[in-house]
């Protein structure tokens, strides 16, 4: 299920820690954007639902498979999602159901319908959820890009077509 979103001009990524999925969607992201000549059009972030590490860079492992694919996230700190960012931002994607539920539970009943799972943009989709690779193998951090440079293209194509 793709949401379609019109006028949207600011975007927040979310994850548990901010260091390792909603960082990378924020530089994938960020990247096609300016790859395609939007990113003049968007306000970009990347927030997390805990505050275990505010104010750290990405996950070392993420910036390096990141870096692999041409993704950089080295300007990136790790913040904690606040009470305005459901006011600010036109769409708050979440990384996985967890992290969905914790928004829901924390944002106004005025603004829930700016919260969505980021997978839900994905072209092709082959799960509901980008999974948290912080304990596996490296691996996951492949897995994850994967799945992010899905959703990123299909959440700015979405967006293409609503502008």
């Amino acid at each position: 299920m793709t949401i379609r979103s019109p006028k949207v001009s600011s975007i927040l990524f979310v994850c548990m820690g901010n260091i390792c999925r909603s960082p990378t969607a924020e530089g994938v992201f960020r990247a096609k954007a300016k790859a395609a000549g939007l990113l003049d059009q968007l306000v970009i972030d990347s927030a997390g639902t805990h505050a275990y590490h505010v104010g750290e860079a990405p996950d070392a492992r993420s910036h390096v498979f990141a870096i692999k694919r041409g993704f950089d996230l080295s300007s990136q700190r790790a913040r904690q999602v606040r009470a305005e960012d459901f006011i600010r931002f036109d769409l708050v994607l979440a990384m996985d159901k967890n992290n969905l539920q914790l928004l829901e539970a924390a944002c106004p009943a005025a603004y829930r319908h700016k919260l969505h799972l980021f997978m839900h943009y994905a072209r092709n989709p082959v799960a509901e959820e980008i999974p948290d690779p912080y304990y596996g193998g490296p691996r996951g951090f492949d897995t994850v890009l994967d799945y992010i440079e899905d959703a990123a293209d299909g959440l700015l194509a979405s967006l293409q077509e609503h502008a």
